[in-house]
């Protein structure tokens, strides 16, 4: 047991996750967790750090500002796969290392979306909505098999979801920026521009990083691109699409449906959106599965000592 360092725990998640915390405190003496479920940011998330050697971190935001006021942080541990709260350039500036594993969710993530597919082209949010209204009706709806899924990402989430189509027979699309020519081969998948794939596919899956390059992805422009019959799925990171676009396409059935479990501002304040029938939305859950929270805990707790300043190739 490390009797020596100091570590903190920002994440909520895992600082009320039985399993973690034992693990966490049989390798170190002196942990403090975030036990009182505050949103950390800013002042309050620098208070909570000072005087600590190492952090364990999910969607806390740590920029520059913060970093400069931690002169004794050495490391800071991912929980969770996304990388765009941290500011890399200031954690190379300050020679803060980083712990990171990507894919750990990808499970977790892939699953859901397959779930809102379904629900979606069956119309579930919205007959679950009419029958609590106190209205009985069966509505047809369509099914996943044999319909082409544009995956926009090929990364390990949009991997793991082309093995949970395989049984679908759906002819796949994928957009990305690297070229992983095997494993489009090996899956029977059709490299294609943004562009082709979001007006030819039924369901349309968003699985890249919040950057510069992928901030606003599908404004209106890219939006009206996609079928009138067309699911878009966003189980990503909030500010990849265009949300007043968004729903203006919904309300005036210019897009079957979506499914978002990620927003720009979270929790989402635009009630018209939530309240429409053709909307599914869930708070951020894509990597809460009981599976993942512990992948992703024994990752950060594994990144606390297995970490590296990290490269221009992150961030």
């Amino acid at each position: 047991m490390n009797v020596s360092e100091k570590i903190a725990v920002c994440s909520r998640s895992f600082s009320k996750n039985p399993v973690l915390r034992a693990e966490l405190l049989a390798r170190y003496a002196h942990v403090t967790f975030n036990d009182s479920g505050d949103q950390l940011k800013r002042e309050r998330l620098v208070d909570f750090l000072k005087g600590h050697d190492k952090a364990i971190t999910a969607l806390e935001p740590i920029d520059e500002w913060v970093l400069s006021r931690l002169p004794n942080l050495k490391v800071i541990s991912k929980y969770g796969v996304g990388l765009d709260m941290i500011d890399m350039a200031a954690m190379r500036a300050y020679g803060k290392r980083l712990g990171w594993t990507g894919g750990v969710n990808r499970r977790s993530v892939s699953e859901l979306v397959l779930s809102f597919a379904i629900a979606i082209l069956r119309h579930v949010p919205a007959t679950q909505r009419e029958i609590l209204a106190g209205t009985w009706r069966q509505q047809v709806g369509g099914e996943l098999t044999g319909r082409t899924v544009g995956i926009v990402g090929c990364g390990n989430v949009g991997k793991d979801l082309v093995s949970l189509l395989q049984p679908f027979a759906c002819r796949i699309l994928v957009n990305d920026i690297r070229h992983y020519g095997d494993f489009y081969a090996a899956h029977g998948i059709e490299p294609v521009a943004l562009e082709n794939l979001l007006a030819r596919s039924d369901v349309v899956t968003l699985h890249v990083p919040l950057d510069d390059s992928t901030r606003g992805l599908l404004d209106a422009r890219r939006l009206a691109m996609l079928k009138p019959t067309a699911v878009l799925i966003n189980a990503a990171r909030g500010g990849l699409v265009d949300e007043v676009a968004l729903k203006d396409m919904l309300q005036g059935r210019r897009l079957a449906g979506a499914a978002f479990d990620v927003f720009a501002v979270e929790p989402p304040g635009d009630p018209e959106l939530l309240a429409l029938p053709n909307f599914l939305v869930t708070p951020h859950i894509g990597g809460s599965s009981e599976e993942a929270i512990l992948a992703m805990g024994r990752a950060a707790i594994e990144g606390l000592d297995d970490n590296q300043i990290p490269g221009t190739d992150i961030g």
